[in-house]
């Protein structure tokens, strides 16, 4: 698979469909057939699909920017959107219709959940981090190795805790209703001028490199603390900062750098897991508010079903897709692209906590967790998500984690 052609369809081709039988029908065909594809066989679902997505008039209309995801990439990092698309037009027989426009067409990485607030868009995709600049209470995800593994980041969006502790401020505060999210850690992603050097084995390693930085303040922290020296540059103009040199990496999750088409120019992924990479699904709480209650509970069951489909489509993708292993599997992008994936022991990873935590390194935390227990109507935000977090096995894979309808007690 390249940028220029989905599943044997060149983008061309898929653009003169989309163009017949509307893009969000011809995402949601193309999503749904497996393998490689005629130019006939796409028309002919996407056509099918429209006919069935026009077969009732809808109650509900919205529009879901989904920064810059398309049915390419979506094919690569596996988080939901698309399904959810899908399953709730499905669930409600067509009372809800959703236009999703990707590709940065409505809004990008950091201006989506903004645009949501303005109500120009309805339903968003895009990093909780890049996201924080508009709803700044997401920041209390990214205190530095408070979630140790994919697993307990899956474990906390499923716990019904996470209503009080996260879910029902970004509501109140930022007119935000989150409905589900794909969940890696982050690492520092290495460009060419790391492709002779040995493979990154301590923190030390890295240590006064030049990093691109999201738009989260707490993660900019724990960089600082660990000597990675944040840069803020756009996610869109991150590629060419890391092919020209500018930058010596990206603070993002593998995941990332692959549906971003960044492989040909990453050399190294070193699997720092210092803080959340999580790729969120979100609307407008007010939009969500004026529907039924009977709509209300179909948009959640959808939200609840897309999460599940995350969990396991994206665990597998990460490694027969993307190649997240030492070494990576032969077929996937870090394979094709000669990624090396630094993983890092475990007292190279406990190293880094003990530098830049709030557990170990309070100080540096204060103003935010301050900050952010007052918002939060009073708790310990650290210490609540940060046990919440460690309720199970350190070793539990993260396709093993139950779900939970968190809005349920």
């Amino acid at each position: 698979m390249n940028d220029e052609t989905l599943k044997g369809i060149s983008r061309r081709d898929f653009l003169k469909v989309s163009a017949r039988y509307g893009l969000t029908s011809t995402l949601i065909a193309a999503a749904g057939m497996g393998g490689m594809v005629t130019l006939p066989q796409l028309a002919k679902a996407a056509e099918h699909t429209q006919r069935q997505r026009n077969a009732t008039k809808p109650k509900i209309e919205l529009k879901f920017g989904a920064s810059g995801f398309n049915e390419r990439n979506l094919d690569i990092q596996k988080s939901g959107q698309l399904f959810f698309v899908k399953d709730l037009e499905d669930r409600t027989d067509g009372a809800v219709r959703i236009e999703f426009i990707g590709s940065n067409q409505i809004c990008g990485q950091l201006d989506c959940a903004r645009k949501t607030q303005q109500g120009i868009i309805q339903v968003y995709s895009a990093s909780t981090q890049n996201s924080a600049g508009a709803a700044p209470y997401m920041n209390v995800l990214d205190y530095a190795y408070m979630f140790p593994t994919r697993a307990s980041q899956y474990h906390f969006f499923y716990d019904p805790r996470s209503e009080e502790l996260f879910r029902a401020p970004l509501r109140s505060r930022h007119n935000i209703h989150f409905l589900f999210t794909h969940c890696e850690l982050r690492g520092i992603m290495l460009g060419q001028r790391w492709r002779d050097r040995p493979l990154v084995t301590s923190v030390e390693d890295i240590a006064g490199t030049r990093n691109r930085v999201t738009g989260t303040q707490l993660g900019r922290i724990a960089m600082q603390l660990l000597d990675l020296n944040p840069m803020p540059i756009a996610w869109e103009e991150t590629l060419d900062g890391l092919r020209q040199g500018l930058i010596d990496g990206a603070e993002t999750w593998m995941g990332a750098v692959a549906y971003a088409g960044m492989t040909p120019v990453i050399s190294q992924a070193v699997d720092l897991r210092f803080f959340c990479g999580t790729e969120h699904t979100a609307m407008d709480a007010r939009v969500f508010d004026r529907m039924d209650s009977d709509i209300q509970d179909q948009v959640m069951e959808s939200a609840y079903t897309a999460q599940i489909y995350t969990q396991g489509m994206h665990e597998g993708a990460l490694h027969t897709v993307v190649g997240a292993s030492n070494p990576p599997r032969p077929g996937t992008l870090f394979a094709e692209h000669n990624v090396r994936v630094a993983e890092l022991s475990d007292a190279e990873l406990r190293k880094a906590e003990e530098m830049c935590s709030p557990e170990f390194n309070p100080g540096p935390w204060e103003q935010w967790r301050e900050r952010l227990n007052q918002w939060s109507g009073g708790h310990d935000t650290y210490k609540e998500i940060h046990t919440i977090a460690r309720e199970i096995p350190r070793d539990m894979a993260a396709v093993n984690v139950p779900p939970r309808r968190w809005w349920k007690s």
